[in-house]
């Protein structure tokens, strides 16, 4: 595999972890110095999971670039020379608990993310498709949150339907929601010379996707699927996460 080490030769491979979607595993491998090094490898079929390696590759990339410690580094991301159809993403493994960070200090670490992060373009939304689970999220660029949380959330009324059928109730609702309560509610906040930073987030931040690292004892994220948005649009998540703590 050309995104590991020069020389490098395998040791071991196996599985890994668990995913609803893809087959995970570790990868051990011995460098040209005598030393070990250890790998963590998600692999996914068919183009979407194409997409969805190349979206978590560069999700994780743009974290790791502001807070490197509580995220694995991101190695690579492709596609098998010989096995067609068959897409990778690959990054450092580390020991990770199923314990919940300290709460303190993953708080602070995310922290950092949202202050110190900025938007490459100025604007809401992310360079590259990327994918909450196996479903797309609208990324594409726009000015305005209000306009860009607008038509996020139509693109995932646009799933919901297209898995489940036309629903009245959302015919009745969307343009009460569309038309009256996320301009009454979005708009005033980049209204009379008030703005809102675009900040970089995780996109799918639960209990599920964090950790402790066992050997450093810090706060660990995984499985990101990112965009810049209002700091806060991850909060409900963050609450389900410190939920358990109490």
């Amino acid at each position: 595999m050309l995104e590991l080490p020069y020389g490098a030769k395998i040791v071991s491979v196996e599985n890994h972890g668990f995913s609803f979607r893809a087959t995970t595993g570790r990868i051990d491998v011995k460098l040209m110095d005598g030393s070990r090094q250890r790998f963590f490898m998600k692999v996914l079929l068919e183009e979407r999971g194409r997409a969805m390696v190349h979206g978590e590759f560069e999700s994780m990339t743009a974290i790791y670039n502001l807070i490197p410690n509580s995220v694995p580094k991101p190695i690579g991301w492709g596609t098998y020379e010989t096995i067609p159809d068959t897409h990778f993403f690959l990054c450092e493994f580390k020991d990770i608990d199923q314990e919940l960070p300290d709460i303190g200090k993953f708080t602070e670490r995310l922290g950092d993310l949202h202050k110190n992060s900025k938007s490459p373009t100025g604007k809401f939304g992310f360079h590259v498709p990327t994918y909450n689970g196996n479903l797309s999220q609208h990324t594409e660029w726009s000015d305005s949150w209000e306009n860009f949380f607008a038509e996020a959330l139509r693109h995932a009324l646009t799933h919901e339907i297209s898995a489940r059928g036309p629903n009245e109730e959302i015919d009745i609702l969307s343009p009460i929601i569309f038309d009256i309560v996320i301009p009454r509610l979005l708009r005033p906040l980049e209204s009379e010379g008030r703005s809102i930073k675009p900040c970089l987030v995780h996109g799918d931040l639960w209990y599920g996707n964090t950790g402790r690292d066992t050997t450093t004892d810090n706060p660990i994220m995984f499985d990101a699927c990112s965009f810049y948005a209002h700091n806060e649009c991850m909060l409900y998540t963050l609450i389900q996460s410190t939920a358990l703590l109490i």
